[in-house]
């Protein structure tokens, strides 16, 4: 078959001596199958379906009669797989969403599937919700044709490689599925190494831990006195360790009056160095409240922070909706949400968990609380560093473990505010905090 002298201009590539252009109208005769009521369609083959059906999507089951004989590349014309290509063989069914394609004497049908696969004729359909592959447009498509031998050789080739091609495909798959998950696996090593001490070393020079808690009790005591602060229930907590190497805790009351040690090993998660110390979040911050039920209002002027504004991306109020103005001043000052607070989604269904940490600079409206979803928990930093405490809840030896932490029923879990009042912090002295901080940040940074 000789090349038409017209297309001389339009070939993409160069071809082998003894190939031809052509266009696939000129090559192949094309036909549209023809309309069949869907309820002539049976999903199975059956002694009243017995005949494959073929439409726009390839296969839609089985019917009572035929339309082709024979062995032809049936090409869809419409639907999701618009322009895929099979093979249909025998006795067959086509609808008006495909098009039977009939090869001469001089062209393989296997080679022919393989070639219009090739092509992609996807790219010729029309681009509206459902698309459509016109016969008038496939036919002017050009199509590179060699000798029926060499065809033959194609294919048997191509069906030779094929296994291959195929168990690379499933290797690039799992390798894009592993380059997709790795930042985040990375970021999650990477905190855990941090609250574990593994991300910077240990200064000898720094304040030991020990002196810091003794600090932050006596402050807490004085805030306590001045009833800025309420004493946890139970008192306050002391976490140490014995002369036989494990935890014990210990509770002190307003008078000083300490409780019967209690052994709470078992609930340590995970190893950390000589110079830190465990302790319960409570007795090593200021504040934690959940957030309230607002009334809320169609004014946009005092937002409330929701599950859905704490995200792993970070704080934001672009979803907020707005306390009712009327109620604001119900709201007490601690209840105002300062810079570095600690935002923990405690109920819900894949929110859970979910943390973020308060930045005034995203709140153009200069005022925010959170909803009852919500608990807030306020540091001080000269105690315990937000950003070194989120770096400890965001990772995955607390996220990993969330769900069994929460109470209530499948579809709604709940973060009690004692459970997080309760939960054990890895405490590093602070200027060590401060250093992880950065190398956290740092190391973070180049992952982006």
């Amino acid at each position: 078959m000789l090349s038409d002298k017209s297309i001389a201009e339009e070939v993409p590539f160069e071809i082998p001596g003894g190939w031809t252009w052509t266009r696939i109208g000129a090559l192949f005769e094309m036909k549209a199958g023809k309309n069949i009521k869907a309820a002539e369609i049976s999903e199975v083959a059956d002694d009243k379906a017995l005949y494959r059906c073929y439409g726009g999507n390839g296969v839609r089951g089985y019917v009572s009669r035929f339309n082709n004989e024979g062995d032809f590349p049936i090409i869809g014309r419409q639907g999701a797989l618009c322009g895929n290509v099979q093979r249909a063989t025998g006795r067959f069914y086509a609808t008006e969403h495909a098009v039977v394609t009939t090869c001469p004497s001089e062209v393989s049908v296997a080679w022919a599937c393989l070639f219009l696969r090739a092509l992609d004729l996807n790219q010729y359909a029309t681009a509206t919700a459902q698309p459509g592959l016109a016969v008038s447009k496939i036919t002017e498509v050009l199509i590179p044709l060699p000798p029926l031998a060499e065809q033959r050789r194609i294919v048997e080739r191509v069906n030779e490689l094929m296994p291959l091609v195929e168990e690379y495909g499933e290797l690039e798959d799992a390798r894009e599925e592993l380059d997709a998950a790795l930042p985040g696996r990375l970021r999650r090593s990477v905190l855990q190494e941090a609250v574990q001490g593994k991300l910077v070393s240990q200064d000898p020079d720094d304040e030991p831990v020990g002196v810091l808690l003794e600090r932050i009790r006596e402050q807490r005591r004085q805030l306590i006195n001045e009833k800025k602060m309420k004493l946890p229930k139970g008192g306050e907590s002391v976490i140490y360790t014995a002369s036989d190497g494990r935890r014990y805790e210990k509770r002190v009351d307003a008078r000083g009056r300490e409780s019967e040690p209690v052994c709470i090993e078992d609930e340590i998660p995970f190893d950390i160095p000589e110079s830190w110390a465990w302790a319960r979040l409570e007795s090593v911050t200021s504040y934690i409240q959940r957030g309230k039920s607002p009334k809320y209002s169609m004014v946009e002027k005092y937002p409330v922070v929701a599950q859905k504004c704490n995200q792993w991306a970070g704080f934001s109020l672009e979803k907020a909706k707005f306390v009712d103005p009327d109620t604001v001043e119900k709201y007490d000052d601690d209840r105002i949400l300062r810079d570095g607070d600690l935002l923990w989604n405690s109920t819900g269904l894949g929110t859970l968990g979910r943390m973020a940490v308060y930045d005034s600079k995203k709140n153009k409206y200069g005022w925010a609380v959170a909803d009852s979803h919500v608990t807030v928990i306020r540091t001080h930093e000269d105690w315990l560093c937000f950003a070194y405490a989120f770096a400890y809840f965001a990772g995955p030896s607390v996220q990993s473990v969330i769900e069994d932490q929460a109470s209530g029923s499948t579809k709604q879990r709940e973060l009690s505010q004692e459970t997080v009042k309760q939960y054990l912090v890895p405490l590093p002295p602070l200027a060590e905090q401060r250093r992880i901080v950065e190398r956290v940040e740092e190391v973070l940074s180049q992952l982006i």
